[in-house]
């Protein structure tokens, strides 16, 4: 609908559809993209804007090789813009032309596919592999929309200057980009500062629409926005949950309307595990999660998460002691899982440690008690777990921190067991904060979980500061070399000793096989341990260092 005021100007309704879509599932994905646009055009709105490959979901890495999967995109796109009247789309999906596979957008309107655009900018770092399946584009697309010539852009391309500047030469006076751009800390004020730094080289105003949703590793963050051409936003949608939009314009200039809060670091990365768990659940069909609790934080914190995520009904704690399982550690953990209400069982594993042990002391003689037989504890409790998993197909969730990974602080087969690792990138000392954080929203995690300080509970007396620095210096170096690519000499200058730099870097270093075996995990810093993080498991760095 177009309205034009008592002064002339026409005024049009935008909707930034800010969707949850499934990688591969083409078909719900139509169906939702057409839901939104119905709804949308119900509100007046005349263009729907969705996010980056919204027609297959993003990332579908390899199977972009396949061409019945490019063959099933094409015609999906085909029926999808004969089934929208009235009001236009713009769809991300991938285009294959003459045997070369672009990143694209179109245009859907009248039935047909009016045009469409070919991503410029390939990003190919962190978690990105895009060059590995599509060629870039070189041409602006701008259409006439109500009056205002619209200018189209994917993603990356607001990263850069030269694509928004080439739309602009060919007469846009309006900025739409579709993004699939997954969430990391502070992810939000770099995009909002590559969005100013864009309407500064062209005075344009952009409407940022982004995917909201876990996959896999990577979780999608929505947030979309909109800015005006003075650099100043106008929309900023709601983080982490599905959202539709109306933005209402002047000719080309977005008017003022509603500004998601700003979530705090802690609330962001809180939203984001809560999202990333119940996406990977959900969209694969399990019926709920099994974790094993410890009366320690960090199963504290992967119990309250995982209760957020997908409610106590699909939520089962166990506790595993053994004869070195403080009763604190007992009476912490069935004081929580009271609280929120979940299905709890406890198992003793000191009768299997002991049969265990008597097989082996053939084997073992009168060898010291050491890791090995730390180890063994840890391996009982992960086999009971995957025990059932297997029987009653829930997944393992492991309760692991990033810190732990790192050095290797876990063990094989045992706590490293499990389908998913929902704590994987997140650092000891931030888990901390995101207890804290839970227990601001209401109280769940008995403080005594909190400030005790932790254990392993392997063997007597056991914490894991004899065999870790401190978590606050462990974390620092582990976050300068890890996500910041720091080496020695330039971590010793931050102020940390030679002595802690050295070990920690060489705990990490011959733990990457380690890493390998380990499920995969929420990504929630700018370096995590999965696809942003490829490093050899057979290499002699300590001579490169």
């Amino acid at each position: 609908m177009l309205i034009v005021d008592e002064t002339g100007n026409r005024s049009m309704k935008i909707a930034i559809a800010q969707i949850n879509c499934i990688v591969g599932d083409i078909v719900g994905n139509v169906e939702k993209i057409t839901r939104q646009v119905q709804q949308a055009k119900s509100q007046s709105a005349t263009l729907v804007l969705t996010p980056e490959l919204s027609l297959c979901g993003y990332p579908p890495e390899d199977l972009l090789l396949r061409a019945d999967f490019l063959d099933a995109c094409a015609q999906a796109l085909t029926a999808l813009a004969e089934r929208l009247a009235g009001v236009s789309v713009i769809v991300g999906h991938p285009h294959l032309v003459d045997g070369t596979c672009f990143n694209a957008a179109s245009v859907l309107q009248d039935g047909k596919v009016f045009a469409t655009y070919h991503k410029h900018v390939l990003p190919n770092y962190a978690v990105f592999d895009e060059k590995r399946y599509f060629s870039p584009g070189n041409d602006a697309l701008v259409f006439e929309h109500q009056g205002v010539n619209v200018g189209v852009l994917i993603c990356a391309d607001v990263w850069e200057s030269a694509p928004a500047l080439a739309s602009k030469a060919a007469g846009a006076e309006l900025l739409l980009a579709l993004n699939a751009s997954p969430f990391h800390m502070e992810k939000q004020s770099a995009r909002i500062e590559k969005l100013s730094q864009r309407v500064a080289d062209t005075r344009l105003p952009i409407v940022y629409a982004n995917m909201v949703g876990g996959q896999d590793e990577l979780v999608f963050d929505g947030a979309s926005l909109v800015m005006n051409a003075y650099g100043e936003i106008t929309h900023e949608l709601p983080a982490f949950e599905s959202s539709l939009s109306i933005i209402d314009f002047q000719h080309a200039s977005p008017l003022a309307g509603t500004i998601a809060p700003t979530l705090t670091v802690e609330a962001s990365v809180y939203n984001a595990l809560k999202l990333g768990l119940a996406d990977y659940v959900n969209k694969n069909g399990f019926p709920g999660v099994v974790l094993g609790m410890s009366g320690g934080v960090d199963s504290a914190l992967t119990l309250a998460i995982a209760v957020d995520a997908l409610g106590a009904d699909k939520v089962h704690a166990i506790m595993m002691p053994s004869e070195f399982t403080a009763d604190i550690s007992i009476n912490d953990a069935r004081e929580m899982v009271d609280i929120l209400g979940v299905k709890y069982s406890e198992i003793a594993i000191k009768a299997l440690f002991d049969k265990y042990l008597e097989a082996l002391s053939p084997q073992f003689g009168d060898m010291p008690f050491d890791a090995t037989e730390e180890n063994l504890q840890a391996r009982i409790r992960g086999m009971l777990l995957m025990a059932v998993s297997n029987k009653f197909g829930s997944i393992v969730v492991t309760t692991g921190n990033k810190s732990e990974t790192a050095v290797g602080y876990c063990t094989l087969y045992g706590d490293m067991a499990g389908g998913f690792a929902l704590l994987k990138d997140v650092p000891k000392t931030l888990v901390y904060k995101l207890c804290h954080y839970r227990n601001g929203v209401s109280k769940v995690i008995p403080q005594r979980i909190i400030t005790r300080p932790p254990s392993a509970e392997l063997r007597a007396n056991q914490l894991d500061q004899d065999s870790l620095p401190p978590y606050d210096i462990l974390d620092g170096i582990i976050e300068a070399y890890v996500e910041d690519d720091l080496g020695r000499e330039d971590i010793i200058a931050q102020g940390y000793s030679a002595t802690d730099v050295n070990r920690v870097i060489a705990m990490i270093d011959r733990n990457e096989y380690k890493r390998r075996q380990a499920p995969i995990g929420v990504r929630i810093t700018h370096r995590g341990f999965g696809k942003d993080r490829r490093y050899p498991i057979t290499a002699k760095l300590s001579n490169f260092w």
